[in-house]
């Protein structure tokens, strides 16, 4: 793809990438997987939490988001609130001279208008303000594209991310609570479009013991694997429990700890029935900072029928979720990995997200709130869930097919919002050729 200068066009991926949180790194990959194949071209780098894992998973150039390595550690002496303070400053300059040398910067996903976790003003907030503020000063097409957005109580972080969604050139969302909620804190969405989670375009990996084609994408995709979602056989009455590092949201610091024990002890009880029950179960993350509550559910409930997943991608979750009759998960793309490879599936939700995608997938009845983990509620959910599974795996491939569809509607919208027409011209002669 080259631009009317007549060099390529470079392409900036920004976010908490290659930083330990596989819903992220999906949603890079997913949005690396159009560019690969709608603009390949296109000269692609990184600003980002963890360059060295972009550069080395993805095989593009990559940089440090922050100047300041101890960035998301508590500064609690003297030097290391200085050092924390210059590193804003640093950024800023950091931010600017690399926002400048792009044509386009995407953020692939992610929830960066919401704080549905604890989260500081000064920290994400601020650093992608700094970057649709560069784009909009350099004229750089900056795209937030299938973010994840919420209403915000912190008037720091509020008027950060609404500045931040204002600048942008082009915004889409990954539901519609998260662009009403934008809306609520006074962004024009009008032209604003809906789709669903950027890792809907992901290629479903194939079965056990299966070589792998070159991964396809898109709809294409999901026609090369038969139209539906791939279930993979496994051990008669798997379920997979995602679990997740949970503490409330970021209104909710004063009672952290007391929402993580009641969310950690509801979790294990219902890990304990299951077993009592004689099925095995599969402890799920999401994050690296999950471990912990692996380790605590695999104390408490001392059984070999309990046993702990290794996963370092999306596809790997996918992978585990399709080898089990049933999925109970936190972790938003926990839940959408499950759903797309058509396992039935029940979400404790902690946000609007949860709810909503569930909703679009034809499941919105089997919700549970994180909150308040009720065992023996969330036994008889489970129960129920499992008596509709038959039913709901049909339910999931319809909906499978509609998601991949409508990304294909997403990536064609992004190429007319982001590239110039003379970059589409030769798409559309690349395309055309013999």
């Amino acid at each position: 793809m080259i631009s009317g200068r007549g060099t390529p066009v470079r392409v900036g991926v920004f976010g908490l990438l290659g930083s330990g949180n596989l819903g992220n790194d999906g949603s890079l990959e997913a949005v690396l997987g159009y560019l690969r194949a709608a603009h390949p071209e296109a000269v692609v780098d990184a600003l980002c939490g963890g360059p060295e894992v972009v550069a080395a998973r993805y095989g593009i150039p990559a940089t440090r988001l922050h100047w300041y390595r101890g960035e998301y550690r508590t500064a609690s002496r003297a030097a290391s609130i200085a050092a924390k303070g210059l590193g804003k400053l640093v950024d800023a300059f950091r931010t600017a001279a690399w926002v400048r040398r792009h044509d386009v910067v995407i953020v692939p996903g992610m929830g960066v208008l919401e704080a549905t976790l604890p989260l500081r003003p000064w920290g994400f907030p601020y650093a992608l303000f700094l970057l649709c503020a560069s784009g909009r000063l350099f004229g750089t097409r900056v795209a937030l594209v299938g973010v994840g957005a919420a209403e915000i109580g912190s008037r720091p972080t509020r008027a950060l991310v609404r500045g931040s969604a204002r600048l942008a050139a082009y915004r889409s969302y990954r539901d519609g609570p998260s662009r009403d909620a934008m809306r609520a804190m006074g962004v024009n969405t009008a032209r604003d479009g809906v789709y669903p989670d950027l890792a809907f375009a992901l290629p479903t990996p194939p079965p056990a013991g299966l070589s792998a084609p070159p991964p396809a994408f898109g709809r294409e995709a999901l026609r090369e694997q038969g139209g539906t979602p791939i279930a993979h056989p496994g051990a008669p009455g798997t379920v997979c429990v995602g679990v997740m590092d949970f503490h409330g949201g970021d209104d909710d610091r004063a009672h952290a700890e007391e929402i993580h024990r009641r969310y950690l002890a509801g979790t294990i009880r219902f890990v304990r029935a299951l077993v009592e029950d004689g099925r095995p179960v599969r402890l799920l993350t999401g994050d690296e900072c999950d471990a912990p509550v692996v380790a605590a559910i695999l104390e408490a409930v001392d059984s070999s029928l309990v046993t702990a997943a290794e996963v370092a991608s999306l596809a790997d979750l996918m992978k585990e979720t399709a080898a089990a009759d049933t999925v109970v998960a936190t972790r938003y793309h926990n839940l959408v990995c499950a759903l797309k490879v058509g396992t039935p599936t029940l979400a404790l939700s902690y946000a609007a997200k949860s709810d909503a995608l569930m909703e679009r997938m034809g499941l919105g009845a089997y919700c549970h709130p994180a909150r308040e983990v009720d065992a023996d509620r969330l036994l008889g959910q489970f129960r129920a869930l499992e008596e509709q599974s038959a039913r709901l795996r049909r339910t999931l491939i319809e909906r499978n097919l509609l998601a991949t569809a409508q990304l294909d509607d997403q990536f064609a919208e992004l190429t007319t919002a982001l590239f110039p027409t003379s970059d589409r011209a030769g798409a559309r002669a690349r395309q055309e050729a013999p």
